[in-house]
């Protein structure tokens, strides 16, 4: 942190260091998350005024070795770093002529009389002629038959992957991916015009998006270009059939505009459910291109399918916005004995589940788990539908879009700059979908209207109240956080409205929870936890609140019975307990700073802190105080330790006194935390009084140190006061705690802070840095392969 007397630049020793830099233009401290994919490098701590502190999360990445960008190195399993890769099946036959993984196929395969269920020969047949190599018109009526088709063959492993390969070898000539997303999209429109769920519409709909997200996947998985040409999305439209479909757009936006448009204006009933689900699924999949890029965005980046969706009317991006969060808050449950259209009537999976199960490498989507989801046990009350909506929803305002620096920038304002560091500049298209959802506005409340001052255009418009019991309810869910987190940080109206909530243990109980249990979370998760408490303190309003909040009892905090505590005293506890857990196992600066910053934010506002708080926060200078003895001491022994190579002994000074200088740093923090409850808030707050009298000596060595001697004059000004006052007692018998609380109290009410300096508050604000989608892109592609 940068501190007043001119102290040097300070290194976090053991993982990623911070950078800080003045920033004129705000007040206090200024935490920046800046997510890149290189090591951090350098820390210092200047006192320039105003101070601003910048800080970095770094996600793990390695190098792709095929195109030499960082890759998430979680993800390494699902990318195709190592590609070009031979399968392990059979190699195709020779050009010209595709494998028949289900025996010869007829030219015109039929399904036999009107009316009459297929065999399982003419199934096959139908399938075998999707795969082949002979290209069927787009008006064909093999289409029609083949979305009806009941998809309950089984077929083994070796023909699944040779119909795969098939399917990718012969679509360069047949383009029948794209006829089947043509055909979806045609279905889609009959289904949101039709007034029966039950229609032939809804199956072939169903069909077609479940059998073209098979087939994607494996083209994704296995695709060797980077423009997706494998894809073979180009049709001619002069093609019999094709006379609906608008001439002056591709198949890609086509498609988009489809299934967006039926997410968005068809609401999710126990008829429609099956195939919102299919759509948010193939959604996954046409946005799993992500995956085969660096998590910095550049340029000749393509993703044919996201690119298409940032194009989209606004009226369409809102409606899908809002129905996506509405998904997440209502949690629609599949029907209780339903059954799947892609499944037997016994619940045993088709052909097609096994062809999910042969490309699931690449992404996994939980087409297999539907007897899971229908079953009537407690553990099917989770909704796949609001974790698959959560999931379509963050890859969509996390996208970013880079375009060249050289490319001419529209003047319709879509596209905005970004800073720069030692890298070139970047330009990046505005994400329309990011926008809906920071613009986003309570059903109840739209405080825009109240001013006059209504948005133009179409807005997404919900119940914040619901969405804040959401939020509070599914926290224990690594998305509901990235969810919470984009809220609180981009939207304004929704984090005015937590903060003038009066129940805020909503929200902060499963978050100080999660904290508790740090050690079973990941370290993004904690990052982001703590940085969703760090901006509701930057409210002093919020800081009051949480005090005067008083919980009956803590059921899942085992060290100690806490009954009657107040939420801040809980959270100065939590907080401190991260600290701790942080310096013995992670030692992680970034995670260590966000504590103390949000402690130095709530401390001017503390309001009768509890005993077990004040201890632990005395206890926290105590215990860093020793480390710092200890780092000292072993500090001199080495500069009397004579060693032979020079560089060495340098490097291992350096190393010494960076360590040194970062707990000083810390030791300075603590104690401006406590000076500043002492000089703002010591008459509501006698335990923390208590707390310093009853363990002054730990004070003690530091009372001549140069760095702290300003702020351990007002401590010994408190310290001196109440001992005379105890002085002045007269007592029969020893002193007792209550003893010394009466004591404390009475003069607490007498306390006018003569002698006390009065500093400028410590001040911390969250601020992300230029280019936070190094982090989030892979931080939400993450979660979503982590649902496999």
């Amino acid at each position: 942190m940068p501190f007043r007397g001119g102290e040097p630049g300070l290194v976090w020793p053991f993982r990623s260091p911070i950078k800080t830099s003045p920033n004129p233009t705000r007040t206090g401290y200024s935490l920046r998350s800046h997510p890149t994919s290189s090591p951090l490098l350098g820390s210092s701590f200047r006192p320039k005024s105003p101070r601003s502190l910048s800080l970095r999360l770094k996600p793990s990445f390695r190098l792709d070795s095929t195109r030499g960008r960082p890759f998430p190195s979680s993800l390494a399993q699902s990318s195709r770093a190592s590609k070009p890769r031979a399968p392990r099946v059979a190699p195709p036959p020779p050009p010209g002529r595709a494998p028949d993984p289900m025996g010869a196929a007829p030219s015109t395969p039929r399904l036999g009389a009107a009316g009459a269920p297929p065999s399982p020969g003419a199934a096959e047949q139908m399938f075998a002629a999707l795969v082949g190599d002979k290209a069927y018109p787009i008006s064909s009526e093999f289409w029609k038959q083949l979305l009806e088709l009941p998809l309950t063959l089984q077929w083994p492993r070796d023909r699944v992957l040779q119909a795969c390969h098939a399917f990718a070898q012969n679509n360069y000539q047949t383009k029948h991916l794209a006829k089947i997303l043509i055909h979806l999209v045609w279905c889609l429109q009959e289904c949101t015009s039709t007034t029966s769920a039950a229609s032939v519409a809804y199956r072939r709909a169903i069909n077609a998006a479940y059998i073209s997200s098979i087939f994607l996947k494996f083209i994704i998985e296995n695709a060797k270009t980077d423009n997706w040409q494998e894809l073979c999305l180009d049709i001619d439209k002069s093609e019999k059939g094709m006379e609906k479909f608008p001439a002056e757009i591709t198949v890609e936006y086509f498609l988009m505009r489809g299934v967006l448009n039926y997410i968005g204006s068809v609401d999710v009933s126990l008829e429609s459910c099956y195939l919102h689900h299919e759509l948010l699924n193939l959604m996954l999949v046409l946005m799993s291109t992500q995956l085969c890029s660096g998590p910095s965005p550049e340029p000749k980046d393509v993703h044919p399918f996201i690119d298409a969706a940032m194009l989209q009317d606004s009226s369409i991006i809102v409606s899908v916005v809002r129905k996506l969060l509405l998904n997440f808050v209502t949690r629609p449950k599949f029907p209780q004995n339903g059954s799947h259209p892609v499944f037997y009537d016994d619940g045993r999976p088709g052909v097609l589940q096994r062809v999910g199960s042969a490309a699931a490498n690449f992404v996994l989507l939980p087409y297999y788990t539907f007897n899971y989801l229908v079953s009537s046990t407690p553990e099917g009350a989770t909704s796949q539908l609001a974790d698959n909506s959560l999931l379509v929803l963050l890859v969509m305002i996390h996208f970013r879009k880079c375009i060249s620096t050289n490319e001419s920038i529209p003047s319709n304002s879509t596209y905005m700059g970004s800073d720069t560091n030692d890298k070139e500049a970047q330009v990046f298209h505005e994400n329309p979908y990011c926008k809906a959802l920071n613009n986003a506005k309570d059903i109840q409340y739209d405080r825009a209207d109240v001013e006059g001052n209504a948005q133009d255009g179409p807005v997404v418009r919900l119940s914040f109240a619901s969405l804040f019991d959401s939020l509070g309810r599914c926290l224990n869910d690594e998305s509901s956080v990235l969810l919470l987190y984009s809220l609180v940080h981009g939207n304004c109206d929704f984090q005015e409205y937590v903060l003038v909530r009066t129940d805020l243990d909503t929200l902060l109980m499963p978050i100080l929870e999660m904290l508790y249990n740090a050690s079973r979370k990941t370290s993004n998760q904690i990052y982001m936890l703590l940085i969703i408490l760090l901006i509701l303190s930057q409210d002093s309003t919020f800081n009051a609140s949480v005090h005067k909040l008083v919980l009956p009892a803590v059921p899942w905090y085992h060290e100690r019975l806490m009954h009657q505590t107040s939420l801040g005293s809980l959270m100065v506890v939590i907080l401190i307990r991260t600290i701790k857990y942080n310096l013995s196992k992670l030692r992680d600066v970034y995670l260590h700073t966000n504590c103390l910053a949000i402690l130095a934010n709530m401390a001017p506002h503390v309001h009768r802190l509890s005993a077990y708080a004040s201890q632990r926060l005395v206890s926290l200078f105590d215990m860093l105080s020793r480390k710092y003895a200890k780092l000292a001491e072993l500090k001199n022994d080495k500069s009397h330790k004579v060693i032979s190579d020079q560089m060495e002994a340098d490097n291992i000074a350096d190393d010494m006194s960076t360590e040194l200088h970062i707990y000083t740093d810390f030791l300075r923090i603590v104690l401006e935390i406590i000076n500043a409850i002492l000089t703002y808030a010591l008459p509501r707050n006698p335990e923390v009084v208590y707390a310093v009298l009853h363990r002054q000596e730990v004070f003690e060595p530091f009372k001549n140190h140069p760095r702290f001697n300003e702020l351990l004059e007002n401590i010994y000004t408190v310290l001196d006061f109440f001992n005379s006052r105890m002085d002045m007692q007269r007592l029969d018998g020893e002193w007792s705690v209550d003893k010394v609380l009466e004591v404390i109290n009475k003069n607490c009410r007498s306390w006018r802070g003569e002698g006390m300096k009065m500093f400028t508050q410590l001040r911390f604000t969250y601020e992300q840095e230029s280019h936070p989608e190094e982090f989030f892109i892979p931080y939400a592609w993450r979660l979503v392969l982590s649902r496999g």
